[in-house]
């Protein structure tokens, strides 16, 4: 995990663990609601992060936080912060 110095700065995403099947990697889908500029609706857009979990703490269908860190691999810039009840 993260220490919490330093997290004022860095950006933070809530969403919900879709896969664990990776070794100390978490995929997590991040749900974001925008209004469209055309049709003044809100639209539903996804988008999938893989995230570092140190501790293979997380499960599918927990509700998480990630935080932005260092690269850890090529798709993995993402970090566990907290897993939400």
């Amino acid at each position: 995990m993260v220490a919490q110095n330093n997290t004022k700065t860095k950006k933070k995403l809530d969403g919900v663990v879709v896969s664990t099947k990776a070794q100390k990697t978490i995929v997590v889908k991040v749900v974001r609601r925008f209004k469209d500029s055309v049709y003044s609706k809100f639209v539903h857009s996804t988008k999938n992060y893989h995230a570092h979990d140190e501790s293979c703490s997380a499960k599918e269908g927990d509700r998480v936080t990630i935080i932005e860190s260092r690269p850890h691999s090529k798709l993995k810039r993402w970090e566990l912060l907290k897993i939400n009840q």
